[in-house]
């Protein structure tokens, strides 16, 4: 059976996703980029949160899989030509989940803070393999000057050059792949991931193969998290090794701690609020000269949050709609 968040909150995402889809009608270049990276970003936090807050493995390697997919894209785009969609998205993809196939047949054998830092250690050496090397630009990064386009029998269907065409390809993406891993959750395979995250050696003795289920989920949140990072890649054009870093995967930590662990759809409210005050602190007409410190108060605002709002901001909403459930509101 598919769990879908409780009526309101439903309505309340649904009302908006009309309003993002309305935002690129005002025209406004910098706030269409800005939006289209948290839809990425809350793709990203999403695949993290389907590890972490359902199958119980902190990763503090997750950005691996981001960049692996955007330097991916960089290496196999042709210099002179757009490259198709229809084959450079699958093998971006294919590029993350094989790795994160790698990373996981390791990685999943340990537990708990060896976990972290095994993931940790592999991103990190992707990072100074990137960075140390004449791969792709080495430590300056490099261009992606070419954005894909997806045709069919030489007729243009739409261009991600085009910003309106990857701020809707971002949003309906971020709602196809919400939508796929609520189905993915509500299947047995779901049900047994979730039973490992609750208690691991009561599955064992179940009969469940833990270490399997653990790795298909690890593949399954690096592919996704590959897919995020494919989209970030064509937004900014760029691709860099701090994609790969510590911060990256600390980044995304935060969104899915603030928006809500387990909840699916609090991460992306936790990519959407963390980028969306970033931009308020960072603005002199609203905090005056304390946007010199924006950094202090995004870390002010964070604490804030984790202290007075138990379960992040999806937990709150979900506490929230069963208090006035039981009130008989």
């Amino acid at each position: 059976m598919i769990v879908l968040p409780p009526r309101p909150i439903l309505i309340a995402l649904a009302l908006m996703v009309v309003a993002f889809a309305l935002i690129p009608m005002t025209g406004d270049k910098y706030w269409i980029k800005l939006i289209t990276r948290m839809f990425a970003l809350g793709i990203f936090a999403m695949s993290l949160d389907f590890l972490v807050g359902y199958t119980g493995l902190v990763s503090f390697g997750h950005a691996a899989f981001f960049g692996i997919a955007g330097y991916t894209l960089h290496l196999i785009s042709p210099e002179n030509q757009a490259p198709n969609l229809a084959w450079v998205l699958p093998v971006s993809v294919f590029a993350s989940a094989i790795m994160a196939l790698l990373i996981g047949a390791l990685s999943v054998r340990t537990h708990g803070i060896y976990f972290i830092m095994v993931t940790l250690a592999f991103a990190q050496m992707l990072f100074f393999l990137f960075h140390d090397s004449n791969i792709a630009g080495g430590s300056d990064g490099a261009f992606i000057y070419n954005k894909p386009v997806f045709t069919i029998l030489n007729w243009t269907v739409f261009d991600l050059g085009n910003r309106y065409a990857l701020y809707f390809l971002s949003l309906l993406s971020m709602m196809t792949l919400y939508l796929l891993l609520t189905v993915v959750l509500a299947s047995p395979f779901g049900a047994v991931i979730q039973g490992i995250k609750v208690n691991e050696h009561r599955m064992r003795a179940l009969g469940y193969n833990t270490y399997y289920y653990k790795l298909i989920s690890f593949v399954i949140a690096g592919a996704i998290g590959g897919y995020a990072g494919f989209l970030f890649a064509c937004i900014d054009g760029f691709v860099s090794p701090e994609l790969l870093g510590w911060r990256e995967s600390g980044l995304a930590l935060v969104m899915v701690i603030l928006g809500g662990v387990g909840t699916l759809f609090g991460p992306v409210l936790g990519a959407i609020t963390l980028l969306g005050a970033e931009e308020i602190f960072r603005d002199r007409s609203l905090v005056g000269p304390l946007a010199n410190y924006w950094q202090v108060l995004m870390g002010v605002f964070v604490i804030i949050v984790v202290l007075f709002l138990r379960g992040g901001l999806g937990g709150q909403l979900l506490q929230f709609v069963r208090r006035k459930k039981e009130q008989g509101l």
